[in-house]
């Protein structure tokens, strides 16, 4: 099994074939149409999205493109954030801004008629619920939440908790995990850099595709020597003696723990599988990590 170059030494085509990209979704079409556009013309045979986006929504939509398309479930726990128009239907009473915090912490939602999952009350994270302006009866909010919260019934229920009733206005999608609204690449940037590069000029398409490795930056991580990732892609076990090394994810400070979602890498920084940790990556034998997707 040939294993990747490094990321930062990959032709063009072996990085559309491993690649991501922060897209700004636009408003119009749906979530799955763009990643569809963005599958075509790349000339990939798979992509997968970071998070369904309704067709008027706009903003941050990673699309990972061919192989990466394995590691999509990254991005099922992923914190998204969002900046929303709240529309009051009567004005504002005084204690606007004391009702809108007390929705953060966990909050209890039913998925509405038109969604995808089954309908049942779940509990949902508001990380943060911010009012960045208001005018009359309009306020415009950050709300940094758990993947999978409607942002058009938080509005709904903020509605109810004022006693003026509200709905949601525009909505557009600012973080997906470890994406954010600082890189984002339009559809026409997109394809623009990519007629670029097969004139022969690469530099616009490098600044719009990333490595797909950019996606699991977020995780903890198991460097094992090449002879081990060979093995690995593959279908073998992370095995002990085959392990370099663990690092813990940047918001950590300790290596990954017994269970913990692992991504698995070359020293060299090439990605080769994500993986749960299931023994203690400092043994000297036993296996360490029961590979989910193989990336290579």
């Amino acid at each position: 099994m040939m294993l990747r170059a490094p990321p930062e030494d990959r032709d063009r085509d072996a990085l559309l074939s491993f690649g991501v990209v922060n897209l700004d979704k636009p408003p119009g079409p749906s979530a799955h149409q763009v990643a569809a556009w963005v599958r075509d013309a790349t000339a990939q045979d798979r992509v997968a999205h970071g998070g369904t986006l309704d067709p008027k929504v706009t903003g941050c939509l990673p699309v990972l493109l061919g192989d990466a398309a394995r590691a999509a479930r990254i991005f099922d726990h992923a914190v998204k954030e969002y900046v929303a128009v709240l529309e009051l239907h009567d004005r504002a009473p005084a204690d606007f801004e004391s009702v809108v915090s007390a929705f953060e912490g966990d909050i209890y939602q039913k998925p509405p008629r038109k969604s995808a999952v089954k309908r049942q009350l779940r509990t949902r994270r508001i990380h943060a619920l911010d009012v960045l302006e208001r005018d009359d009866r309009r306020a415009l909010l950050r709300v940094r939440c758990a993947s999978g919260t409607y942002i058009r019934k938080l509005c709904h229920d903020i509605g109810l908790a004022l006693g003026t009733g509200a709905h949601m206005g525009d909505l557009r999608r600012t973080v997906t995990g470890q994406f954010d609204d600082r890189s984002l690449v339009s559809m026409h940037d997109l394809v623009d850099a990519l007629a670029f590069a097969e004139a022969g000029e690469e530099s616009a398409l490098r600044e719009a595709v990333q490595p797909a490795e950019r996606a699991l930056d977020h995780l903890p991580r198991l460097v094992v020597a090449p002879t081990a990732a060979e093995a690995i892609a593959d279908g073998a076990p992370v095995y002990a003696p085959g392990v370099i090394g663990a690092e813990a994810a940047p918001v950590g400070d300790a290596v990954p723990e017994q269970s913990e979602l692992v991504a698995v890498f070359t020293p060299d920084g090439s990605a080769v599988a994500l993986g749960t940790l299931v023994g203690d990556p400092d043994a000297e034998s036993g296996t360490v990590a029961d590979p989910e997707r193989v990336l290579v």
